[in-house]
């Protein structure tokens, strides 16, 4: 198939206005003014405002463009557009040929007769999205997530572009993928589904091309499989199966390596070829391991016969302004994740189908991927209009998906299933704060919920990849409404703790079986908040702080968690920032350990969020400019192959125990008991060590050394340790885990809450030497945060815990390794212009705030 793209000599024009400027194909409405000064940046104090008012507007892209002849002498053309966001008519040469309205579709329309060899003129006019969504809903009202503008579920285009409780409302326009005139002559390969089966060192692969014919051709097709190595077999006389010998598995992250082929299919007529089919894959089996068992019934995934703990987090669209979004940027990101040891990532229903890029890269990595269906959080009247459009949107994306070793699962929707179960009651499954519904349902969208989330989709996946399990909801327990939330199956999402402002404790009450979400929120760094404040901004109860704060009450929350957990900081915002990181962090830290620790009952642990869309407070672990926040590094420690973990008996989850007259230190039981996880293919012997210490860093009691093998993939505990002589206010146990001499995993565990803690000043000193930065203390330090004058690298390890006479060495890893590169425009922060610049020297430490 011949190929022109259609990205040069683009105009945009704002309707009714003359106001013609430079357009970027693919790109975006107000990417497009950005570039050309007409409008300011959107993340700067509270633009959001005047740029959702651009929204009210329709917008003309046009071009003009020849023909290339081998394009269009072929005997079909077509023009594709795969992706346009959203509502549009295409006009070519004057003649309207189409009106889309589905941003996740790509779109074709047979064009061969309205082409002419030069001088051809393409229009596209997007139409206001803010204003169809008002209109569609004053005709049919479907209800959604009250952080997004009313009427947004009547649209196929990504739901957080309307607003959601970490993102801005800025539905932009525009041509927004590839758009391309395609010359067919004899046919051509729409799609090729690769159907593996498995033998005793032996993958026969199922090749199943679909192919669409031209003027009744006779075509044939041949396959050239190449392996991870570079050895190339053809096989011609169109085989319907070809076999690999002595296979190279594909594993997710941690498991193994991730070797990959790559399948070509040519299509021939006459012994021409006129169309290529060529995609990666890995030779791996994977499915959902869902059987009967003492808790209920498990839910892993499970890949080549081995289920593993899913450890990872949700990913949401990288930026309101998709052109800032290129395969760099989600290289690297999905790079920072498996630097903090994910092995999988789950793909949240309310944005985008990501690019092909996103999908390479986690097969590269062995990112195992849970893939949400574009619903989330509302519900849908399924006219037949509407159902024909999603049909076509579900048979594009799982064709261009479905190849990749890294898909794990589809799933139907986000959090709808709970939500109709449970009549749109917010967010926590028990509704413990007594809310009113966030919506009403009527009787046809129960209906239509079931139908499309439990007979089209399923009916679809099985037809276009039946070897790709399908999950209808998250959370639910396999579908029906069959009580969504059950902790003795399926997945759950658990708010109670933040949303329902329990305590960090409270996680040890819950043995789920896979948590695909949990999340605690933590402001950004102070170099990011500088990016969209002014000085007089930066407070975090000010109007531009809470306009980068869309959680309803979320900044009272943290206060109020703070205020439980620590002392007010009072060295400044840079302080008051830190600690909200670290009460994210612990509060991850917490839940997640103790999940692992009941490695077999849970299988996973999937974190919201992982990324932002843009500056703002967030339950993010690397902000919008690609800064780790401390959980980042926490879970770097946290998910690691092999953890060393702290079961531990205090004084934790009384945010007031001074209301009763007693004595803390003998009327609390002081007890720890070690755990350590093994989450790889192999047993692991290793050295566990634990003693008590004060605040000075004394050891009072010496645990000693015990030797344990851990089988593969499994924990073990050791024995609990009473530890009656412990002081709640001034000591703690530091416990350590060894390999070959080498400390693998280590933390620090206290016995109430930090603010009671009497820390002394740890005089921390800093000192770099050749690539190395060396930080010690003479005194017990908790959360030493290592910074530079940006802010902006990534280090070996950060907001870690030291004694006394204690050195850690880390190394820089990357500086700024993920973020945007922002377009200069009027409103811009100085900070955030300056944000990738190379630091100007100096490092900072904190610890004991």
């Amino acid at each position: 198939m011949k190929k022109q793209l259609l990205h040069s000599g683009w105009q945009l024009t704002t309707v009714g206005k003359n106001d013609t400027i430079p357009a970027t194909v693919p790109g975006s409405v107000y990417n497009d003014l950005l570039n050309a000064g007409r409008m300011e940046d959107p993340y700067w104090r509270d633009n959001e405002m005047k740029a959702l008012a651009l929204m009210d507007e329709d917008y003309r892209y046009n071009t003009t463009f020849d023909v290339n002849a081998d394009v269009l002498n072929s005997e079909r053309v077509l023009l594709r557009c795969e992706g346009l966001d959203t509502i549009a008519d295409i006009v070519l040469n004057g003649e309207k040929i189409a009106s889309v309205c589905n941003m996740h579709r790509t779109w074709e329309f047979d064009v061969k007769d309205s082409l002419k060899t030069t001088g051809n003129t393409l229009e596209i006019v997007f139409h206001s999205p803010t204003k169809y969504i008002k209109e569609q809903d004053k005709i049919c009202h479907a209800g959604g997530s009250e952080d997004a503008m009313v009427g947004f579920p009547n649209l196929r285009k990504a739901h957080c572009m309307f607003g959601w409780d970490w993102g801005p409302r800025l539905p932009d326009a525009g041509i927004w993928r590839d758009i391309m005139l395609c010359g067919m002559n004899g046919g051509r390969i729409i799609s090729t589904y690769v159907k593996q089966t498995h033998g005793e060192n032996t993958v026969t692969l199922g090749i199943e091309p679909e192919i669409e014919t031209v003027n009744g051709a006779e075509l044939t097709y041949t396959v050239t499989l190449t392996t991870p190595n570079g050895e190339e077999k053809i096989y011609t006389g169109s085989p319907k199966e070809i076999a690999v010998e002595n296979p190279q598995l594909w594993w997710p992250h941690g498991l193994g390596e991730q070797p990959l082929y790559t399948v070509r299919v040519d299509l021939q007529r006459d012994g021409e070829t006129v169309d290529t089919w060529e995609k990666r894959i890995g030779l791996r089996t994977m499915t959902m391991h869902i059987e009967k068992d003492r808790y209920g019934e498990s839910f892993a995934h499970e890949v080549n016969g081995v289920t593993f703990f899913a450890m990872g987090a949700d990913y949401i669209p990288e930026d309101n302004i998709l052109p800032r979004t290129n395969p760099e940027r989600t290289r690297k990101l999905l790079e920072q994740a498996v630097a903090a040891n994910h092995n999988c990532v789950r793909v949240w229903g309310g944005g985008h189908y990501p690019s092909d890029a996103f999908y390479d890269v986690c097969d590269e990595l062995g990112l195992v991927i849970w893939q949400d269906f574009m619903f989330a959080c509302a519900h849908y009247n399924l006219s037949d209009e509407f159902e024909e459009n999603l049909r076509a949107e579900f048979n594009d994306n799982i064709k261009r998906i479905r190849s990749h070793a890294s898909l794990g699962l589809w799933c139907g929707n986000n959090e709808m299933e709970m939500f109709t179960f449970f009549g749109g009651l917010a967010l926590m499954p028990n509704n413990p704060t007594g809310n009113p519904p966030m919506w009403e349902l009527t009787p046809k969208q129960k209906g239509d919920y079931t139908r499309l989330y439990e007979y089209i989709l399923p009916k679809t996946v099985k037809a276009l990849d039946p070897q790709t399990y399908y999950w209808p909801s998250s959370p639910s327990s396999g579908g029906d409404f069959d009580n969504p939330s059950d902790e003795t199956r399926g997945d759950v999402h658990y708010w109670d703790v933040w949303h329902g402002s329990l305590p960090f404790t409270d996680y040890r009450n819950h043995n789920f079986r896979y948590v695909s979400e949990f999340g605690f929120q933590a402001f950004p760094t102070l170099k990011t908040v500088e990016s969209f404040t002014e000085p007089e901004d930066r407070n975090i109860f000010s109007y531009v702080m809470e306009k980068h704060q869309r959680n309803n009450a979320a900044n009272s929350k943290i206060m109020t968690y703070l205020g439980q957990t620590y002392r007010y900081p009072t060295a400044g915002l840079g302080t008051l920032l830190y600690t909200s990181q670290l009460l994210s962090a612990e509060a991850m830290k917490y839940g997640v350990e103790h999940w692992r620790r009941h490695r077999g009952q849970c299988m996973g642990a999937i974190v919201w969020q992982l990324n932002d869309c843009w500056p703002v407070a967030s339950w993010s672990s690397i902000d919008y400019f690609g800064r780790w926040k401390a959980l980042h590094y926490y879970e770097k420690r946290f998910f690691a192959p092999v953890l060393l973990s702290c079961e531990e008996k205090g004084f934790l989850d009384d945010p007031n125990p001074n209301r009763e007259c007693r004595d803390l230190n003998t009327d609390t039981v002081k007890s720890i008991r070690l755990n350590v996880s093994n989450e790889t293919m192999q047993p692991q012997t290793v050295t566990v060590k634990w003693e008590l210490r004060n605040n000075r860093s004394e050891v009072l009691r010496d645990g000693g050394e015990v030797e344990i093998t851990v089988p593969a993939m499994d924990t073990v505990w050791l024995d609990t340790v009473e530890l009656p002589e412990a002081n709640m206010f001034t000591d703690h146990v530091h416990y350590a885990c060894y390999q070959n001499g080498e400390m693998i995993s280590e933390s620090t565990v206290l016995f109430s809450v930090p603010k009671y803690y009497d820390y002394i000043d740890p005089q921390l000193s800093c000192r770099v030497e050749g690539d190395e930065i060396i930080v010690s203390a003479k005194a017990y330090a908790k959360s030493v945060e290592v910074l530079n004058e940006n802010e902006d690298w990534v280090l070996e390890d950060n907001y870690f815990d030291l004694e006394a006479g204690e050195e850690r060495r880390t190394n820089q890893l990357a500086r700024r390794p993920v973020g945007p590169t922002l377009p200069p425009s009027p409103g811009i922060a100085p900070a955030a212009a300056k944000a990738g610049a190379p630091p100007t020297g100096g490092v900072e430490t904190i610890a004991n705030k």
